[in-house]
């Protein structure tokens, strides 16, 4: 496995010469012939691949990605690219950048933010030609940046041109969400159908309420983008619909008088039964109690 911890680690990797020790972009044409490796990145990477390069492995998952998409990479990420054993020239573009980059910036406050970052985000971001060009601008703009004589004022405006970029990459994905809408509603159903058969099997009382991790996993998906996806589509975070069907489940299993309330809940997967009765009269209003009583 190659390891990359410094930016002169990816440039001398790629034939580029370090302008600034904490932020390059760099341009693969100019990188050696080379074959599919293992890759461990103490760097955030943003990568404009023009090559199919092989199948890239995030974790357990296949990314999905093709000519033209970008992919996200950060600190503590491992790539391992399958099924590219043959030599091929690297084509394409990308943005690196160190950590250190970050500190006493505003985008050291947000960074966070940008889930598509997340080690396991294995849904890439397919790109218009237009979103293309202005993703290839804002890379010229900060290389431009890197090519004059380093200043105090170097740090802020690099920075600033990459937080503009990240934020015009969350607009992408807003608009791929939508554009997936096929794609993306099938995953609901899938969800949908994934808590159902949870609740039937009641594989609760041995494992508790369903989390949003979990059923990412099932679903094959980041936690994170499993969650901007539900977000989209619904409306509501994963956690809320989870709680949500919970309660639907929750208010025909009232109604089972043979059983008390306590008992509902263990049967939900509430460890404490007050957990349930709070959240019951979060989401409906009344307690539990109240509600079979009203009915």
């Amino acid at each position: 496995m190659i390891s990359f911890e410094t930016i002169s680690d990816y440039n001398d990797f790629n034939n580029h010469e370090t302008l600034h020790p904490l932020v390059s972009v760099i341009d693969f044409s100019k990188a050696e012939v080379r074959t599919g490796k293992k890759m461990y990145f103490g760097l955030y990477c943003i990568f404009l691949k023009d090559v199919k390069c092989g199948d890239i492995i995030y974790g357990r998952n296949y990314y999905d990605y093709q000519k033209g998409t970008l992919v996200f990479v950060s600190p503590g990420q491992v790539v391992d690219v399958a099924n590219k054993t043959e030599p091929y020239q690297p084509m394409g573009h990308g943005l690196v950048f160190h950590p250190d980059l970050l500190n006493g910036t505003s985008l050291g406050k947000t960074i966070n933010s940008y889930n598509f970052f997340s080690y396991q985000t294995n849904e890439a971001l397919h790109l218009s030609d237009k979103e293309r060009l202005l993703v290839l601008n804002l890379f010229s703009k900060i290389k431009s940046e890197l090519e004059l004589n380093v200043d105090k004022h170097s740090k802020k405006l690099i920075a600033t041109n990459i937080e503009l970029l990240l934020s015009y990459c969350e607009r992408f994905y807003d608009r791929q969400f939508i554009t997936r809408e096929d794609v993306n509603k099938g995953i609901l159903e899938r969800f949908e159908t994934l808590l159902n058969n949870y609740f039937q099997s009641r594989q609760t009382q041995n494992f508790g309420l369903p989390s949003v991790a979990y059923c990412a996993e099932q679903l094959n998906l980041s936690a994170n983008y499993f969650g901007d996806l539900i977000k989209k589509g619904t409306g509501k975070s994963a956690q809320e619909y989870i709680q949500n069907k919970v309660i639907e489940i929750a208010k025909e299993r009232i109604f089972d008088t043979n059983k008390s309330i306590s008992e509902v809940a263990y049967e939900l997967g509430f460890k404490y039964p007050q957990h349930f009765n709070r959240l019951f009269k979060q989401k409906v209003g009344l307690t539990p109690n109240d509600y079979r009583n009203m009915n």
